[in-house]
């Protein structure tokens, strides 16, 4: 069955995107060799956005790595959005509520895993106990300002554990037993 995993890349005082959305930054710190995204890309069969990250910055914006995983990644997305556009580009889908979202990219995905880009949409499915990894990646800087790694006032605190022989930043959300 499909996983939904939340990857980002993230400064080291915790932001994915600079104020405004800005990911210029992350041009610096893309490229070569990282094996844990390499995994991540070889299990992936679709991909969950929500609509800010799906129309914003892209580092790699009118190069050959333009789009998710530096151009690398090729396969369907669903958008969660409350304004789909008419008609949807190709290879695209958009939908309205997080469940049908959800339910959606697993369906693309099949047996192979969904990967969740964003941090609202990432945090509504760790609230909503759809999210079963977490995997971080971190660059050397300080962006000081920007979109935290998640964006989410109050709630529960959420217990997370490594996976056992992945890197360091790869996450197994814990669950809590249903009451």
């Amino acid at each position: 069955m499909a996983k939904v995993i939340y990857s980002a890349t993230a400064s080291l005082d915790g932001f994915i995107a600079g104020p405004g959305g800005d990911m210029s930054w992350l041009t610096e710190h893309l490229g070569g060799p990282n094996e844990a995204a390499d995994r991540l890309l070889a299990r992936l069969g679709a991909i969950l956005v929500g609509r800010v990250t799906y129309g914003g910055d892209d580092p790699n914006a009118g190069t050959d790595a333009e789009g998710a995983f530096g151009g690398q990644y090729d396969g369907p997305v669903v958008v969660l959005t409350h304004r789909p556009p008419d008609p949807a580009p190709a290879g695209v889908e958009f939908a309205t509520d997080l469940t049908t979202a959800v339910e959606r990219a697993k369906a693309l995905a099949g047996e192979r895993d969904v990967n969740v880009l964003g941090a609202d949409i990432a945090a509504q499915c760790l609230d909503a106990g759809l999210l079963d990894e977490v995997l971080l990646f971190f660059a050397p800087v300080f962006l000081g300002d920007g979109t935290p790694v998640f964006r989410r006032s109050g709630g529960p605190r959420v217990r997370l554990e490594r996976l056992p022989g992945e890197t360091e930043h790869w996450y197994r959300v814990v669950r809590r037993p249903a009451p």
